[in-house]
Parts: C-alpha cells; sequence; structure tokens
C-alpha cells in the first residue's frame, strides 16, 4: 500500500500529541496517512508495553489512519545504525511516502532528538539504489520521501509553518485519551505513579499550544511543524491560495 503521508514516532502516543490533528486533517482531505511507532515504550513508568500497544491501536481507530506499525526498537537504548535504519528503509519502500513527520530534532526527551536524525539518516539511504532491501523474498524498489518535516513536542520550538486544526481538536484530544495509562483523564480512578505526563497540567498544555499556534494564523487551533528543506512556490497565486 501507497501512503502519502508517514508519520514516525519513537514512543506510542508521540503521534497523538503532536500531530494527530494534521493526520485527521488530510484524511479529512482524501489522503492516505499511516503511524509508525519505533518502540513500544516499554521504559514508561505508567502502564505497560502491552497496554500500550493496545492503547495505540484504539487511537489508530480515532484517528482512521490506513496502517499503524510497531518495529520493535529497543525503547531508551536504540541507536542510529544499520539495523535500524535498515528496518526503516525497508518501511519507506514499502509505504512509498512523499511525506514524512518525525520526532522534534531538539527535546527534553533524549530518545525524541535521537529518533529523528535515525529517521532522517535512513530516509536519505532509502534513495540509495546499491542499499538491498527485501519484503518477503521480492527486492524493495528505492524510494527517498519528497519532504520531512519535524513535528513539535515539549520544548516550544518556532515552527516554519501551522496547520488549521480547529475543526479536528476535539478527535486529537480523544486520541490523546486513547493512552488511558498514560495521562489523566477526568473521573478515571489512578493507581498509577504521578509522572511529569500524567498531570491535568499536561493535557492543558497542549490544548494551549495549539491556540498559540492558532492564533499564529488567526485560528483557534493549530500544530506547527519545522523544515529544514525550503518550502516553494510555483506563483503568487499558489501562495496566496495556501494562506488561511
Amino acid at each position: 500500500m501507497k501512503v502519502d503521508i508517514l508519520a514516525f514516532g519513537v514512543h506510542p502516543d508521540d503521534i497523538e500529541l503532536s500531530c494527530s490533528g494534521t493526520l485527521l486533517v488530510e484524511k479529512k482531505n482524501g489522503k492516505k496517512v499511516g503511524i509508525i511507532d519505533l518502540t513500544r515504550g516499554e521504559l514508561g513508568t505508567r502502564g505497560t508495553a502491552a497496554t500500550r500497544k493496545e492503547e495505540a491501536e484504539i487511537s489508530a481507530g480515532i484517528l482512521g489512519v490506513d496502517v499503524r506499525e510497531n518495529l520493535e526498537m529497543a525503547d531508551g537504548f536504540f541507536k542510529n545504525d544499520e539495523e535500524n535504519q535498515r528496518k526503516i528503509i525497508s518501511t519507506l519502500r514499502k509505504y512509498k511516502p512523499e511525506i514524512i513527520f518525525c520526532n522534534a530534532l531538539d527535546d527534553r526527551h533524549p530518545d525524541h532528538g535521537r529518533a529523528a536524525k535515525l529517521v532522517a539518516d535512513a530516509s536519505f539511504l532509502s534513495g540509495l539504489r546499491k542499499i538491498e532491501t527485501f519484503d518477503g523474498e521480492n527486492r524493495q524498489e528505492i524510494w527517498k520521501p519528497k519532504y520531512i518535516f519535524n513535528y513539535i513536542q515539549d520544548m516550544y520550538l518556532q515552527p516554519s509553518f501551522v496547520i488549521d486544526i480547529t475543526d479536528v481538536i476535539d478527535k486529537k484530544l480523544a486520541s490523546i485519551q486513547s493512552f488511558k495509562t498514560q495521562f489523566f483523564i477526568p473521573g478515571e480512578k489512578d493507581n498509577e505513579p504521578q509522572t511529569y505526563i500524567s498531570s491535568p497540567d499536561f493535557l492543558d498544555s497542549i490544548i494551549n499550544r495549539s491556540k498559540m499556534f492558532g492564533k499564529m494564523i488567526g485560528v483557534k487551533h493549530a500544530e506547527g511543524f519545522i523544515s529544514k528543506k525550503m518550502i516553494g512556490f510555483h506563483s503568487f497565486n499558489d501562495f496566496i491560495q495556501n494562506i488561511t
């Protein structure tokens, strides 16, 4: 299956917190979208790898993604090495996305920046014909995405552009709250240890950030992305048509 956008997250719930609204918008626009979780999040203080898998499946249903896979790299200890690069290369050649979303290049959690570099490196290598990968017995064709965009996570970073998610904010929040072991859910009994992300204030910060990004373009809610590649237009007509 070919998808238009493939979103990589090092932990199940990274996508939900950071760019799930944009995936929802693009699904409404008729695009095929997918999520690739690099790890099972097994080092998380709350919940287990098994509960995170169940929660990720529920969230995938809410988001209506066309595919969600987990590459089962080692949470906290994965490396940007040939083994993991090949896992991503094979995934890219399998789904042939035009656009990739991946973790923030600089963030509070050290896994985030490392995952961003791993995905970027593998995306380049995926376009080299002398690197062979196979899907079963079939040799895969090379594939290089046109764009890699880093979504913004815990630390505030100035976005290169933002996407209006006002119409889908409720579904975005529902996808986040699918991860009941990780986040504060009003009315839910919670016997897990309290962490930075399990407080009501953390979820409020996600909502407030979407409001702040929305204010930048005159809408209620938006998500921000960073692009290392210059984004261009054929004419000012194209540019104006894409302005909110």
